[in-house]
């Protein structure tokens, strides 16, 4: 794929009311895979998979904790996934992950963020067929090769071990995540996930001029300020 993955969701924890924003979402996004899946993270592994990563995203424990006591209680409000394709600013390709619990308010708000940066919105499937949709995990490393016969050994599908500045980035299929993360952890005790999780990978990426980038930037900004929207993936090459 040829390039290093990048954490989408640093650069949102830099202030107070954006941290705010970081634990709604996931304490969202627990509520409703406990409410589907189970309380139990042991035999809950997409649940497993989530509170890893929101612990890693610094979200205190007491809002992961009140977000499963919710999903256990059985009450509380009745989100669906809803999920937005199109083009951005630039001419990128866009995928917008929602959680909703009124999908006109939703939409709404998708759109505006589209329209006013002169981006389309698209009908579904416009674009995410030009994404794979992969495990990626990254830590640090240099012997790509020794990593891959790892996962081999381990009888893992492997899409692809990059190393590239000190860094290895492994891709796999979104059904190999635990797979992988076992037969890595077994294989290196000490080892230290710099991002683990499962992503929408282009297999294109589209130059933004710098024209295009405060467009595309105000876009970004309007669209992570939509309380309903949980994720965005795109195949913007930002410049410098």
């Amino acid at each position: 794929m040829g390039r290093a993955f990048e954490v989408r969701k640093a650069a949102m924890a830099k202030t107070a009311g954006a941290k705010t924003k970081v634990y709604s979402k996931y304490g969202k996004e627990i509520y409703v895979c406990a409410k589907n899946g189970g309380t139990d993270p042991d035999t809950n592994l997409s649940l497993k998979r989530l509170m890893e990563k929101a612990k890693k995203d610094q979200v205190p424990g007491h809002v992961i904790d009140k977000a499963i006591d919710k999903a256990a209680g059985g009450a509380g409000e009745d989100f669906v996934p809803a999920r937005y394709e199109g083009f951005g600013p630039g001419n990128c390709m866009v995928i917008v992950d929602c959680l909703t619990d009124n999908n006109n308010r939703t939409i709404t708000d998708v759109r505006n963020c589209f329209t006013k940066t002169g981006a389309k919105i698209g009908a579904p499937g416009a674009v995410s067929h030009m994404f794979d949709h992969q495990a990626v995990f990254v830590f640090a490393g240099e012997d790509e090769d020794a990593v891959l016969e790892v996962l081999m050994e381990a009888d893992v599908d492997v899409t692809e071990v990059e190393e590239e500045d000190g860094k290895i980035t492994v891709y796999a299929p979104n059904t190999e995540f635990f797979k992988v993360k076992t037969a890595l952890t077994d294989a290196y005790p000490d080892i230290n996930f710099e991002a683990e999780e499962i992503s929408w990978i282009p297999q294109t990426e589209t130059d933004i001029s710098e024209d295009d980038l405060p467009m595309f930037e105000k876009f970004m900004e309007m669209l992570n300020d939509c309380d309903d929207v949980q994720d965005v993936y795109h195949n913007a090459n930002l410049p410098g």
